[in-house]
């Protein structure tokens, strides 16, 4: 008998999210009400006063009409592309891995990534693969009650975990160093720490449908495009030793979730590139290549060029500074071009935030947002 099967049997989880469950099941624990919900400013100042940040929860901003006309407007005009990268995703992961694995989505910006993958395989297959979605932490780790929950409803089936882009690569290497804790404790398991994404400007995933930093239009929304899904939180007070890592459900902003709309829009796409994504994952898994985060150099001429004492006040990518505007307090913004086609709600919410936006080119980014440092005159 092994490790895994002498561990306590994981409780069902409860309903969360406005996802139907045949698209994913969120291995989450409803925590609404219990966890503080801080404006920017003094989030910020909590984190960079050494409060951890998945022990609050920011006050999520609601955007302005002219934005949410431009959500919809990006995703008419990337949603073939969208959908492309998202086909040739699952097509490596089909090939590579056949029918038994399990896609676990990272919440919550790998869940409607997730979503994806798993409609093109109903679509283009006829298989339906299981799929969750689970917390992991910076600093904190993977949620291990949620990998043994997967492991006991799915014994022999790998685990394929998925997210929506990369940066600079923290997450990459926290799950990497998640894996190896969770198979040193259950030794007979070997928990992977193989990670699929939409778009990898970071050079940080084997597996990516494009390398391109191009705007995804589920970045620019919060929780109304993640099936109403917060971030996720860890409090010891708040999470049991067998309870998943919690989040918040806002039941309040169902008239405005596009969650369902983001996805139908892309799936319809998906009959027009599944060839083309057939030949692009073959060609890719051909000549697959560990990853060369290659997107930490220009991190570390950035950290040197603007004095920047923590790296982590340095987000890359388009996801990463979208993410900057919403829910931190930005310095300044730097892009390769402000005539980038890709930037339009990147310029857009800069204005709205009376944030600085410089050009600096040469990035392997399109942009980067860095984050203003409490108590300092930048």
């Amino acid at each position: 008998m092994s490790v895994i099967d002498k561990a306590p049997l994981i409780a069902h989880p409860q309903p969360i999210g406005s996802y139907s469950p045949g698209d994913v099941i969120f291995l989450l624990k409803e925590i609404g009400g219990l966890v503080p919900e801080f404006d920017n400013q003094m989030r910020e100042e909590a984190i960079q006063s050494g409060t951890h940040y998945s022990e609050m929860l920011p006050v999520e901003y609601q955007p302005k009409p002219e934005y949410i006309a431009l959500f919809h407007q990006m995703l008419c005009t990337t949603g073939a592309k969208i959908a492309l990268a998202a086909a040739i995703v699952a097509e490596q992961i089909f090939q590579l891995k056949g029918r038994s694995v399990i896609l676990v989505s990272l919440a919550r910006a790998g869940t409607p990534i997730g979503i994806l993958i798993k409609r093109y395989l109903i679509e283009k297959y006829g298989i339906i693969l299981p799929h969750y979605s689970i917390s992991i932490i910076r600093g904190k780790g993977i949620d291990e009650n949620a990998v043994l929950y997967m492991m006991q409803q799915h014994p022999g089936f790998t685990i394929q975990f998925i997210d929506g882009w990369t940066g600079k690569g923290a997450i990459t290497a926290e799950l990497i160093e998640a894996c190896q804790t969770f198979n040193k404790k259950y030794d007979e398991q070997q928990l992977t720490p193989d990670l699929a994404v939409l778009a990898d400007p970071g050079y940080c995933a084997s597996l990516y449908g494009t390398r391109e930093d191009f705007c995804i239009p589920s970045a620019c929304l919060n929780s109304t495009v993640s099936g109403l899904i917060s971030r996720t939180v860890h409090r010891s007070d708040l999470i049991g030793e067998f309870d998943f890592h919690g989040a918040k459900f806002y039941k309040e902003w169902l008239e405005q979730d596009v969650s369902e709309l983001f996805i139908d829009n892309i799936v319809r796409h998906f009959p027009l590139v599944a060839s083309e994504a057939v030949i692009t994952a073959q060609q890719l898994l051909n000549h697959l290549e560990p990853p060369t985060w290659a997107g930490i150099k220009t991190i570390k001429k950035l950290q040197a060029i603007f004095q920047i004492p923590d790296i982590n006040m340095i987000k890359p990518g388009v996801g990463e500074t979208t993410r900057v505007l919403l829910r931190r307090i930005p310095w300044k913004i730097l892009v390769d071009s402000k005539r980038n086609i890709n930037l339009q709600h990147i310029l857009l919410l800069a204005k709205d935030r009376g944030v600085e936006v410089e050009e600096f080119p040469g990035m392997s980014y399109s942009c980067c947002g860095l984050i203003k440092t409490m108590g300092a005159d930048v």
